[in-house]
């Protein structure tokens, strides 16, 4: 048996977040966000289904938080429904949204589970969208006043908060490929989601620590280390550190260098992306806002990108569930660790938390009613050895999240992607903890790296 211990404050947790699970109800209160608006039009989501029932998070909590109990979560990575606490995005207040959100919270600390806050995870309300979403610079002082709302609301019972969750989702997947609401296909309007977004997490930061001088704060960025095809190849080497800019140096410089990448901005001028206004949304003063100290980098890590020909044998490969999860992204432990100290050595911060990882596979339900989901377990297996020895070379990496603690919407992908801990049967909301679960909670129980089950 390979033995690997993490160290002893290791943070063992899992995420969700709320359009994902909560679901809505009559007389909730909760205003329409541009994920509701999303899956009205005809073709975004695969399914043709919506986030109106979702896991009905918003009655069965009490259910889902047993659940984390049993699993050994110290910790509980879930986001606020902006639109839940501010139906039109701003002025008044839903109540009943806030009351939801108490039960849930009081319902962790009673049960020694950590509470860690995401404000935004994609669900804009719809209000703001029709005044131009996150490419209104205005939209940045609206989410920092929506944050400080929801801080000074709970910062008596929450210490841990990250402002964002993946920026470049809301920015690329929303806005210039149009895969996620509000289905933009806009290069330039990208550019200013993406500043907007960040501008928003500078301006909420100083608002946090003043409402709350004793919690910690950061932002969650999704990662992809990129190598090349062919290494020997010219044209594989550049479109690798083209796609590093463009997913990964964007966001990263930002924050960490109070600049944007000169290859990046040289490479949109040259592709026709900024035109003659150039980079006018980019104010003085906005790339300091942007680069206040945070107290830690929430990663997402999922795979790697392979920039080039990677051959036909590559394209077969992925059918082989042992390379390649449902989603169709290579499984690549080793790309965790090459991240993880690429980060501490250029983009050091004072923590880091693997804020999410996780798998979708088909999964079955056996005739006992067991579900067997080898290869999601082998999946948390290889990248808990990949985060023992993260932690063993000296990178401050404090805890992990795993995604997700239960089967829920996937987007554009509607509900048939799963990459829960549990499984939801959708028709009767019953969850059943599956293998995957067992396994963690084993790893989480020893605080050590652990033979599959």
């Amino acid at each position: 048996m390979l033995k690997k211990k993490f160290p002893a404050n290791f943070l063992w947790g899992a995420a969700s977040s709320s359009f994902q699970i909560e679901g809505t109800q009559e007389g909730d209160g909760r205003g329409p966000s541009i994920w509701d608006d999303f899956c009205k039009q005809p073709g975004k989501i695969i399914d043709g289904s919506d986030g109106s029932k979702a896991c009905d998070h918003l009655n069965l909590w009490p259910r889902d938080v047993e659940l984390l109990s049993e699993l050994g979560a110290k910790a509980y990575r879930f986001s606020i429904a902006w639109p839940r606490i501010f139906p039109a995005g701003k002025g008044q207040v839903n109540e009943k949204g806030f009351d939801f959100y108490a039960r849930l919270i009081d319902g962790l600390l009673e049960r020694n589970i950590a509470p860690w806050i995401t404000l935004y995870h994609w669900d804009l309300p719809s209000a703001l969208e029709r005044k131009g979403g996150w490419r209104n610079r205005d939209t940045a002082y609206v989410f920092a006043d929506y944050a400080a709302a929801v801080v000074e609301r709970f910062k008596d019972r929450v210490d841990h908060w990250i402002t964002h969750n993946e920026p470049w989702c809301v920015a690329v997947l929303g806005h210039r490929t149009g895969e996620h609401a509000p289905g933009l296909k806009e290069p330039l309007a990208a550019l200013q989601t993406a500043h907007h977004v960040l501008l928003s997490h500078g301006l909420t930061m100083p608002r946090i620590r003043s409402l709350a001088p004793k919690a910690t704060a950061g932002i969650t960025l999704n990662l992809n280390p990129a190598y090349p095809a062919r290494p020997d190849h010219e044209e594989d080497r550049q479109a690798t550190e083209h796609f590093d800019g463009d997913f990964n140096r964007w966001y990263l410089d930002p924050i960490f260098r109070a600049s944007y990448p000169q290859d990046m901005m040289d490479a949109y001028k040259a592709e026709g992306v900024i035109d003659t206004a150039g980079w006018d949304f980019i104010r003085e003063g906005d790339l300091k806002t942007i680069a206040q100290p945070i107290d830690f980098l929430g990663v997402n890590y999922y795979s790697r990108a392979v920039l080039g020909d990677r051959g036909a044998d590559e394209i077969k490969a992925q059918k082989d569930p042992l390379r390649y999860t449902a989603m169709g992204w290579e499984v690549y432990p080793e790309g965790l660790k090459d991240l993880m100290l690429r980060l501490n050595r250029e983009y050091p911060a004072k923590a880091y938390y693997i804020t999410e990882n996780g798998a979708a596979y088909t999964d079955h339900v056996d005739g006992d009613g067991q579900i067997r989901d080898k290869h999601r377990v082998r999946y948390f297996a290889l990248h808990a050895e990949q985060m023992a020895a993260i932690c063993a070379a000296g990178v401050p990496l404090r805890g992990y999240f795993a995604w997700s603690i239960m089967d829920n919407f996937e987007w554009a992908h509607g509900y048939g992607k799963r990459f829960g801990l549990v499984y939801v049967d959708y028709a009767t909301q019953v969850r059943t903890p599956k293998a995957s679960f067992r396994y963690l909670q084993k790893v989480i129980s020893a605080n050590q790296v652990i033979d599959e089950l």
